[in-house]
């Protein structure tokens, strides 16, 4: 069929994600998701912790359909991002995956996206697509998994086998008949490794993929509203803005030591105003966290 994205028609398309920079791309039907009843469980259990948002829209997460009607497919595109740690000049740092240097990330994808999506739209005209990136209740990982793209790690992390697990995820939800082959998701590469169920300094992996989101230091530091419980900081490290401790010790993502001295220290962002913070940083991933939030972590790990 003229245009489909099988790789009989579809190279351009595939050529021009490669040439924005994303490392894989996937497609999967749509309809409901793999491990849907796993992640209605989840909530149940009110391992979700604070984040009220991941409740209130679950029931548009069974099926893409009721974010764009007449959705035949998820298009699914992995971004990576630098395996070196921001960090401070005394040696304090932030997860990788908050990138201070750069634009907020969903902006950044959203925008390739939406070339890409143009692109999706030329090849089927009157077709419709929708641009997902992070903040759309769609379970991403079980649709990247369906498509191909890599293995549900025991971190509940997507791991690509040749790239790790340092990506960012952006779906495209087209009602385009796209013709593709049916992708056989890959079985887990874990074996009997559990360097991440070791490594995670307060306990939130469990066995069988259980994941408990009140225990995790990147929801604690960034999502966790109100104090931080008694001892977070003990367990933080010198990591003050999320966590890669699960991702750093994971064989899929090879040496990940290295460093990127972009940040200032510490006591200057405990004396950094909101209007000095927002200069600085209220474009980038730092925004959603906020100076208040900051302090905060930093004040938990001073220690006496």
């Amino acid at each position: 069929m003229p245009g489909a994205l099988d790789g009989r028609g579809g190279e351009d398309f595939f050529s021009k994600a490669y040439a924005l920079g994303f490392a894989r791309v996937g497609v999967a039907p749509a309809g409901r998701p793999p491990y849907l009843e796993a992640f209605q469980e989840w909530i149940a259990e009110g391992r979700h912790g604070g984040m009220t948002w991941i409740e209130r829209h679950r029931a548009l997460r069974a099926d893409p359909g009721t974010l764009l009607p007449g959705c035949r497919a998820v298009i699914t595109l992995a971004f990576p991002y630098s395996s070196k740690k921001p960090a401070t000049p005394d040696g304090f740092t932030m997860a990788r995956y908050t990138r201070p240097r750069d634009p907020d990330y969903h902006r950044t994808l959203r925008d390739l996206c939406r070339d890409l999506a143009r692109e999706v739209v030329l090849r089927y005209p009157g077709s419709r697509c929708r641009v997902c990136v992070d903040s759309a209740p769609v379970l991403e990982r079980s649709f990247a998994w369906a498509a191909g793209i890599g293995f549900w790690g025991k971190n509940n992390m997507l791991i690509i086998p040749d790239l790790g697990s340092y990506f960012f995820l952006a779906e495209i939800l087209t009602t385009a008949p796209l013709e593709f082959p049916r992708a056989q998701p890959m079985e887990s590469l874990c074996g009997s490794c559990t360097r991440c169920l070791d490594a995670c300094p307060t306990g939130a992996l469990g066995s069988d993929h259980r994941f408990d989101a009140r225990r995790c230091l990147s929801y604690l530091t960034i999502e966790h509203k109100g104090p931080l419980p008694a001892g977070t900081g003990d367990r933080m490290g010198d990591c003050f803005l999320g966590c890669d401790a699960c991702q750093e010790v994971c064989p899929f993502n090879g040496e990940s030591g290295a460093r990127d001295i972009c940040l200032p220290t510490p006591d200057t962002f405990l004396e950094m105003d909101d209007t000095a913070f927002d200069a600085a940083y209220g474009s980038t991933a730092l925004a959603r966290a906020g100076i208040v939030k900051i302090r905060e972590n930093i004040r938990a790990m001073e220690r006496p």
